[in-house]
C-alpha cells in the first residue's frame, strides 16, 4: 500500500472496557499519541462532539464521538456465551469509513506527521497539496469547522490481518453535515453496515443440553433432549454513530436445534436430528412415565462407547434481522452457536440359564 495511504489507515479496537481508535501513522511515528486525539478531543472544536469511554451496563461506548457506539444491554449473557457463526461464507465488513476528524484536528495530526523525518519529501508535498493546497482541499477546511467531519476508515476488530481490510484505501475526505458520502466510497457507514457490525457482538447461551438419562445411557435405551427455554429468547445488539444520528439494531431469534450424537452408530429424534422450538421450548424434559415414549428431541446409540464416551454436539440456529432508525431493515444469514458434551453409553449383559 501506498506511504500516502499508509499514514491515514485506522485500525478499531474494541475493548472490554470501551473502545479505542489507533491511529497507524508511519512506523517512525507508531509509538507516538497523535496530539489532535479524535472527534471532541484535544484541539477539536467541541461543540456537540463530546464523548466519554466505558461501560454503562452492557453499552460500550467510545472514545471518539464519531465512531461507533455498541450497545450490548440485550445481547445474551452468562459464562458459555458465544458468539453466532453464518450458516453461509458471509462475514461483516473488515472495513468501513466513518466520521473521524474535526478539521483542528486532523491539522494537529498532520503536521506531526509532516515535522517527523518518516515521510518522505514527495509524500509530504503531495498531502500538503492534499489538505492545505487546495489539491482538493485548502487549509484543512477549517473555514467550514462545525459544518462537517473528516471521514477515515476503521478495521474491524479481529480482521486487522484480513487482505479486505485493504480495501477500504482512500485518504481522509470531507463530508458536510447532513451530505451523503462519496458515491464511489461503497464501504462508507450506512445502517445496514452498522446492523452486520452489531451481528458480530450477537452473543447467545451455551447450547449445553439438559439429558435423560444424564451422562451415562445404555445402548438402545432412548436418550430425551431438551433446553432451557428460558435462555432462549431473541437477543439484539444496536450500533450507532451520534455524530450521524444513525443507528441499527440487529436481533437473533433460536429457530431451530440440530444434534449429532457422535457416532454412526446411533439414530437421533427426529431422524434429520433438527429439534423444533415449539412455544418457546426446545425439546421436551422426561418425565415419569414416559418410558416408553419416543422422545421428540434425542438420540439412541445402537452400540456401546467402551472405555470411553461420545461427543453429543448440539447446535442452534438462530434467525438474524435488522431495523434500523431510517426505517430500513431487513435480514442477514442465519448464524449458528453450538457444545459438545460427553455421553457415556453402556451394554446391559444379561446371562441365559
Amino acid at each position: 500500500m501506498p506511504a500516502v495511504i499508509n499514514a491515514f489507515r485506522l485500525t478499531a479496537v474494541t475493548l472490554v472496557a470501551g473502545a479505542t481508535w489507533v491511529c497507524a501513522v508511519p512506523d517512525a511515528l507508531a509509538a507516538q499519541t497523535p496530539p489532535g486525539g479524535g472527534i471532541g478531543e484535544g484541539s477539536g472544536s467541541g461543540a456537540d462532539t463530546s464523548a466519554s469511554a466505558g461501560v454503562d451496563g452492557n453499552k460500550v461506548s467510545s472514545t471518539v464521538a464519531g465512531a461507533i457506539v455498541i450497545d450490548r444491554s440485550k445481547n445474551g449473557i452468562g459464562e458459555s456465551a458465544g458468539a453466532v457463526t453464518s450458516t453461509n461464507s458471509w462475514t461483516p465488513p473488515a472495513c468501513y469509513y466513518a466520521p473521524k476528524y474535526t478539521p483542528k484536528e486532523l491539522e494537529a495530526q498532520m503536521r506531526q506527521v509532516w515535522s517527523s523525518s518518516a515521510p518522505s519529501p514527495e509524500w509530504a508535498l503531495k498531502t500538503q497539496n492534499y489538505f492545505v493546497n487546495g489539491d482538493p482541499y485548502k487549509d484543512f477546511n477549517k473555514g467550514k469547522a462545525g459544518q462537517g467531519y473528516w471521514w477515515d476508515s476503521y478495521v474491524t476488530e479481529g480482521r486487522e490481518a484480513d487482505p479486505a481490510s485493504e480495501d477500504c484505501d482512500k485518504q481522509p475526505f470531507w463530508v458536510g453535515k447532513g451530505d451523503a458520502p462519496p458515491a464511489d466510497t461503497p464501504q462508507a457507514i450506512t445502517p445496514e453496515t452498522l446492523a452486520q457490525l452489531a451481528y458480530a457482538e450477537i452473543r447467545v447461551p451455551s447450547t449445553m443440553m439438559s439429558l435423560a438419562p444424564d451422562g451415562t445411557t445404555k445402548v438402545n435405551l432412548p436418550t430425551w433432549a431438551w433446553l432451557n427455554a428460558a435462555k432462549f429468547k431473541p437477543v439484539s445488539v444496536t450500533a450507532s454513530v451520534p455524530l450521524l444520528g444513525i443507528s441499527a439494531t440487529t436481533t437473533a431469534e433460536p429457530v431451530s436445534l440440530t444434534i449429532r450424537p457422535g457416532t454412526d452408530d446411533a439414530v437421533t429424534y427426529p431422524a434429520s436430528g433438527q429439534c423444533a422450538t415449539r412455544n418457546g421450548q426446545i425439546g421436551e424434559p422426561y418425565a415419569k412415565g414416559k418410558a416408553g415414549e419416543t422422545p421428540p428431541c434425542g438420540a439412541k446409540y445402537l452400540r456401546s462407547s467402551g472405555d470411553g464416551s461420545y461427543k453429543l454436539q448440539a447446535t442452534l440456529t438462530w434467525k438474524i434481522s435488522w431495523t434500523s432508525t431510517t426505517g430500513q431493515g431487513g435480514n442477514l444469514p442465519d448464524g449458528t452457536f453450538g457444545a459438545d458434551q460427553d455421553v457415556v453409553v453402556q451394554e446391559i449383559q444379561a446371562i441365559n440359564r
